[in-house]
């Protein structure tokens, strides 16, 4: 469908609603007297919807949907869900690649971040905001006001942005973590597990 104006996508989706119906319908041996008495249709009604005489809506479509015990997509034929990858382009700066896991702007943002070996942490630094990291690989060297932590695979960190912070590789080797950084302060929010009684 791809060239079409929404107009014409909405008109070829809609005509293949009603031989659609009466597949379904036939598929599981009902007859229009049948389906009208269980959703309150008329048949002249049901007809016209599997005919394409009659222009299908939610009010008709629901009723049809739960009589067959279809999801209402497999009635109307709705498009696949768009490709689920993210294709963002990465922000290479001294020795750190970034690449965007939100696209989205303001609110939080999520990046997978790899750090080259050898780059210096740099200077610790203050701004408004919330970051989270979780170290995937490496080991990550977190400096955060007084403290000076190196973080292994598997152990995250949080703070608020407006402490003195800064991080890089800790060592030898290239790091890889994730960030997600609230730029007004907004904090991840972490459920846990409920106590098994």
């Amino acid at each position: 469908m791809d060239g079409m104006d929404d107009d014409t996508q909405l008109d070829a989706v809609l005509s293949e609603v009603g031989p659609r119906l009466r597949r379904i319908r036939r598929e599981r041996g009902a007859t229009l007297g049948a389906l009208s008495e269980v959703t309150g249709i008329s048949v002249s009604t049901l007809s016209r919807l599997e005919a394409g005489r009659r222009r299908p809506s939610l009010e008709l479509l629901l009723p049809i949907a739960r009589a067959h015990q279809v999801p209402l997509d497999e009635l109307v034929g709705a498009p696949p869900v768009g490709d689920p990858r993210v294709r963002a382009k990465p922000i290479v700066r001294h020795g750190r690649t970034m690449l965007p896991l939100t696209r989205q702007p303001g609110g939080l943002q999520a990046y997978k971040v790899v750090q080259e070996a050898g780059a210096p942490v740099p200077e610790p630094r203050t701004h408004e905001g919330y970051e989270w990291l979780y170290v995937l690989s490496g080991r990550l060297r977190l400096l955060l006001g007084d403290h000076d932590v190196v973080l292994t695979p598997g152990e995250a960190a949080e703070f608020d942005t407006r402490v003195p912070h800064s991080f890089g590789p800790a060592g030898d080797a290239p790091v890889e973590f994730l960030s997600l950084f609230g730029p007004q302060g907004e904090r991840m929010h972490v459920r846990a597990r409920p106590k098994r009684g």
